[in-house]
């Protein structure tokens, strides 16, 4: 059986010129809970985080 002919998509041409022209997408990374992300709003008293 023949092969297919590949058909022309625009939106896979355009991904690929903007892929050319800007680079690769940078890699996902995950994300900190807010926690340790922000610094406590109020500090506690130093008798507090001696103990």
């Amino acid at each position: 059986m023949p092969r297919k002919k590949k058909v022309f998509e625009i939106v896979k041409e355009v991904k690929a010129i903007a892929r050319e022209r800007v680079g690769t997408v940078p890699a996902t990374k995950p994300i900190e809970p807010k926690s340790a992300r922000k610094k406590p709003k109020h500090k506690k008293p130093m008798e507090e985080e001696i103990e």
